[in-house]
C-alpha cells in the first residue's frame, strides 16, 4: 500500500554505502599523505647524513678557530633554507590532503542532500492533507543546515589560506634573518 518503508530502507542502504565510500576515500588519502611524509623524511635524513659527514670533515680540518667559526656560520643559511624548504613541502602535503578531504566531504554532502531532498519530495507527495507546514519546516531545516555547512566550509578554507600565508611570511622572515646573520659573520671574519 505505502512505499514509505521501502523508501527509507533504500535511502538508509544508499547512505551507508556512501559513508563507506567516503571512509575508504579518507583512508586512502590519509595513507597516501603518510607515504609522502615518510618519503620526504627519508630523503631529508639521507641528505642530512651526507651533508653532516661533509661538514664534520670540513670542521675537523679547520686550521684555526677563526676558520672553524667561519665554516660554522657559513652553514647557517643553507641549513635554514633547507629547513624552510622542508616546512614548505610538509605544508604542501598537508594542504593537498586537506583539499582532498574537503572535496570528498563536499561531494558526499551534496549527494546526501540531493537524496534527502528527493526523499522529502517523494514523502510530501504521499503526505496526508494538512501536513504542508511540516514539510515546509523540514525543507527549511535542510536548507538552513546546508547554508550552515557552506559557511563553515568557506571559513575553514579561509583559515587554511591564512595559515599558509602566515607560514610563507614566517619562512621569508626566517630566510632574511639567516641571510643577515650569515652576511654579518662573513664581514666579521
Amino acid at each position: 500500500m505505502f512505499a514509505i518503508p521501502e523508501q527509507f530502507s533504500a535511502a538508509t542502504k544508499n547512505q551507508l554505502e556512501a559513508q563507506l565510500a567516503v571512509i575508504n576515500s579518507f583512508a586512502s588519502t590519509a595513507f597516501d599523505s603518510m607515504q609522502k611524509i615518510v618519503d620526504l623524511n627519508l630523503n631529508v635524513v639521507k641528505s642530512s647524513l651526507q651533508e653532516s659527514s661533509s661538514t664534520v670533515h670540513q670542521l675537523i680540518t679547520a686550521k684555526d678557530p677563526q676558520e672553524f667559526f667561519s665554516l660554522t656560520s657559513a652553514q647557517a643559511q643553507p641549513t635554514a633554507e633547507k629547513a624552510i624548504a622542508y616546512s614548505r613541502h610538509l605544508a604542501s602535503i598537508a594542504t593537498s590532503t586537506q583539499a582532498e578531504f574537503a572535496k570528498a566531504t563536499e561531494t558526499q554532502i551534496a549527494e546526501t542532500n540531493r537524496k534527502v531532498l528527493s526523499l522529502v519530495e517523494e514523502l510530501s507527495k504521499n503526505a496526508p492533507a494538512g501536513s504542508e507546514n511540516a514539510v515546509a519546516i523540514l525543507k527549511s531545516a535542510i536548507g538552513n543546515a546546508n547554508a550552515g555547512y557552506d559557511q563553515f566550509s568557506k571559513t575553514a578554507k579561509q583559515a587554511v589560506e591564512t595559515l599558509e600565508g602566515n607560514l610563507n611570511v614566517a619562512a621569508s622572515q626566517f630566510v632574511s634573518a639567516a641571510e643577515k646573520t650569515t652576511s654579518r659573520s662573513r664581514k666579521s671574519a
